[in-house]
C-alpha cells in the first residue's frame, strides 16, 4: 500500500483524496494545509484526514509527496520537499518559469531527485487505446496532427505522443482570437439563462525538427460546454486517427476502419470502476473525456510510483514534463507576438532528434 501526503487543498488536490478513498486497498493519503479552516473543510469534503503541522504529516510516513498547489508555487514547494529527502509527484505544470525548469533538472541530474509530473491525459483509456494503435504502426509513420482537446502542457504532451517526436526541437507560430459563445455548462452545473461567455482561442502551428507538424487549437471553454466539442486528428502515411475512428489501409491496401473503445490495460484493472465499465458498453463517435477517466489516469500514475521508487521507470519522465512546461511558456510568447516564429531554443534535458527520442 502506497502512502502519500497531499500538500495543498484546492480543487485539483481533491482528486488525489478521492482516489485514496475509492481504492483504500491500494492507497492512503493525508492533507497538509496552510490553515485550520482549509484543513477542516477539505477533510469534511473528502473524508481524508488533514493537518496544518508538517511534523504530523511526516509522522504519517508518506512514501512520496503530492504537490497540488497553484502552478506559480509548484516548483518551489517541490524543491522544498526534495530538500527534505522525499520523492515528489507534482500537479501540472512542473514549473512556471524557465529558471524553475532548469533548477528542477539540475536537482534531478545532480542529486538524483525523484520528480514525477502528474501528466495524465495520455493515460485516459480512450486516448491510450488510440496512441497504442499509432505506436503499433496502424496508420504508418505519423506526419501531422491536429489537437483541439486539452490546454497548454497537456496538449503538447499528447501531440508529442501522437507524432512520436519526443526530444525534438520545435518552433511555434500562432495567435489568440476572441469571440463570444453561449454559456451552457460550468463546474457547478448547467447554465440556462442564455448568457454569453468570452471564448479566447489559441491557434498555434508547431514545426518539429523532423519535419512533422501539428496544429494546436484550444479554448478553455471546451472543458465545460455542451456546444463546443473536442477533437483530434493524427495523419500517417497509411491512415488517420480521427477522434474515435481509425481509418487505414491494411496489408493488402484495402481500406479498413477501427472504432476505438476505452480499454484498460491488464496492469491497471485493479483501478477499474463501475462507471468505467459502463462507459465501455456503448460507442459513440464523439470523444468523451469525463472525470472518471481523469481520476483513473491519475490513479494509474500513483500506482506506478511503487515500481519507480523501487528502481523502475518513471511514470512520467521529468524531461518530458519540462518540455511540456517549456511549450506552455513559448505558447504564451507566441500568442503575444501573432504569427511571429518563436524558437523553443536549447534545453539541457532535451534528447536531440535521432538520439533516443521519438517514443510515443
Amino acid at each position: 500500500m502506497m502512502k502519500y501526503l497531499i500538500v495543498g487543498s484546492g480543487y485539483r488536490s481533491e482528486y488525489f483524496a478521492r482516489i485514496a478513498m475509492k481504492h483504500r486497498d491500494l492507497f492512503r493519503a493525508m492533507f497538509l494545509c496552510r490553515s485550520e479552516e482549509k484543513a477542516a473543510a477539505v477533510s469534511a469534503r473528502t473524508g481524508v484526514p488533514a493537518t496544518t503541522r508538517p511534523e504530523e504529516g511526516l509522522a504519517f510516513r508518506p512514501d512520496f509527496i503530492v504537490v497540488a498547489v497553484d502552478r506559480a508555487h509548484t516548483a518551489a514547494v517541490a524543491i522544498e520537499w526534495i530538500g527534505r529527502g522525499y520523492p515528489v509527484v507534482t500537479e501540472t505544470p512542473v514549473g512556471a518559469t524557465r529558471e524553475e525548469l532548469d533548477a528542477l533538472w539540475a536537482l534531478s541530474c545532480g542529486q538524483g531527485a525523484k520528480i514525477v509530473c502528474c501528466e495524465q491525459y495520455h493515460r485516459y483509456p480512450i486516448l491510450a487505446n488510440g496512441l497504442s494503435e499509432v505506436q503499433a504502426g496502424r496508420i504508418g509513420r505519423p506526419v501531422s496532427a491536429y489537437l483541439s482537446l486539452a490546454h497548454d502542457y497537456h496538449g503538447f504532451s499528447l501531440i508529442r505522443r501522437m507524432l512520436g517526436v519526443q526530444g525534438e526541437d520545435f518552433t511555434l507560430r500562432g495567435a489568440r482570437v476572441s469571440s463570444q459563445v453561449a454559456a451552457t455548462d460550468s463546474r457547478y452545473g448547467a447554465i440556462l439563462d442564455g448568457s454569453l461567455a468570452k471564448e479566447e482561442r489559441d491557434i498555434v502551428h508547431i514545426a518539429f525538427s523532423s519535419g512533422k507538424t501539428a496544429v494546436y487549437d484550444f479554448s478553455s471553454i471546451q472543458y465545460r460546454t455542451f456546444i463546443r466539442a473536442r477533437h483530434l486528428t493524427v495523419r500517417g502515411e497509411k491512415g488517420e486517427w480521427s477522434d474515435r475512428v481509425i481509418a487505414y489501409a491494411d496489408a493488402d491496401n484495402a481500406p479498413k476502419r477501427l472504432c476505438l473503445m476505452p480499454e484498460i490495460a491488464p496492469a491497471y484493472r485493479c483501478l477499474d470502476t463501475q462507471a468505467l465499465r459502463d462507459g465501455r458498453k456503448t460507442w459513440t463517435g464523439e470523444l468523451f473525456l469525463d472525470t472518471e477517466q481523469d481520476e483513473f489516469a491519475i490513479a494509474s500514475i500513483l500506482l506506478d510510483m511503487e515500481a519507480y521508487l523501487s528502481g523502475g521507470p518513471s511514470p512520467y519522465p521529468l524531461e518530458e514534463a519540462l518540455d511540456d512546461a517549456l511549450f506552455w511558456l513559448k505558447l504564451n510568447e507566441a500568442v503575444k507576438n501573432p504569427w511571429a516564429t518563436i524558437d523553443a531554443g536549447d534545453a539541457p534535458w532535451r534528447v536531440r532528434a535521432g538520439e533516443g527520442g521519438g517514443a510515443l
